[in-house]
């Protein structure tokens, strides 16, 4: 197979200064993608901020022969997601791929978490991917070629202890990348997510030492590049991946159990049908609509 190149495509990936981020632009960027380097260098918290670590990958770029710009815009804002996609327009004149992945931590158990601690961290993973694509949106549109991947996570899709905030923010980006994808097919724009399991300073401190170079982020990236890709067709599709293993991840509905007579006796008596495993795979709300239509026939 030819190599899968970016020549004359434009790139802007956030959250870029370290970790997942810093690799994605990275290899974008080897490939021939011209970069926005966005990262506002803050703590793994959110707080503070630094113009270092988007600097320095965007240096490392154009040290290794190509094109990229800095931004230290915030993706939280209307306003820093604006200037992030302005960046790419005023030096590059368009927008051809977004890598929303910035994203912080505020990691506590529920009972403990604060409501503070919560909005912080919905603010940069959900708001800040919404308010970046919403950015970009029109200007794929206006050329008919868009490609967005968002960064949702295991614990997203199943859960995980200390993280509600964090659980909730990621299983949100998959109901946004799936709209995305179903909003953007007319205009030539395909939207997907990655769940990765990778070795970053956001989970150093969850994961085996011995597991840092197997995880490492150079694992993830050639998912994030394919699906940028212009040959990719796929669309609205979640994919884990990590160590070298890349797989679907969907939503599988059970064949259930209907009546005429829905009683809450009647739920109870028949509950073990209802948690049924036998999957039904809808890939859309009407797929999915039309088994409960057909059960009250």
């Amino acid at each position: 197979m030819p190599e899968l190149r970016f020549d004359g495509k434009v790139a802007i990936v956030t959250g870029a200064g370290h970790g997942l981020g810093r690799s994605h632009a990275l290899l974008l960027a080897e490939r021939g993608a011209k970069l926005v380097v966005n990262d506002l260098g803050g703590a793994l918290d959110g707080t503070g901020a630094s113009a270092g670590p988007a600097a320095e990958v965007a240096e490392l770029i154009v040290k290794n022969g190509g094109e990229a710009v800095a931004s230290t815009d915030s993706v939280a804002t209307p306003e820093g997601a604006e200037g992030i996609v302005r960046t790419a327009i005023d030096a590059f004149g368009r927008v051809d791929v977004l890598v929303n992945n910035a994203g912080i931590l505020r990691d506590k158990s529920f009972g403990k978490m604060t409501v503070e601690e919560f909005d912080a961290v919905l603010a940069v993973h959900v708001r800040g991917s919404f308010l970046v694509s919403r950015a970009v949106f029109p200007h794929m549109k206006e050329q008919r070629y868009g490609r967005i991947v968002n960064t949702t996570s295991p614990a997203g899709l199943f859960g995980n202890f200390g993280q509600a905030n964090y659980s909730t923010a990621k299983m949100g980006l998959v109901g946004l990348t799936k709209t995305l994808g179903i909003e953007g097919a007319r205009a030539g724009i395909k939207a997907n997510a990655i769940a990765p399991i990778a070795w970053t300073r956001m989970t150093e401190a969850l994961l085996p030492a011995e597991l840092e170079q197997k995880l490492g982020p150079e694992k993830i990236s050639p998912l994030v590049a394919f699906l940028a890709h212009e040959s990719c067709e796929t669309s609205g599709e979640v994919f884990s991946v990590g160590g070298g293993r890349v797989a679907r991840v969907f939503v599988a509905e059970g064949p259930g159990w209907s009546t005429g007579d829905l009683t809450i006796e009647a739920i109870a008596e028949n509950w073990d049908a209802i948690l049924t495993e036998e999957p039904h795979l809808p890939t859309t709300l009407g797929e999915q609509a039309a088994a409960s239509m057909r059960a009250m026939l």
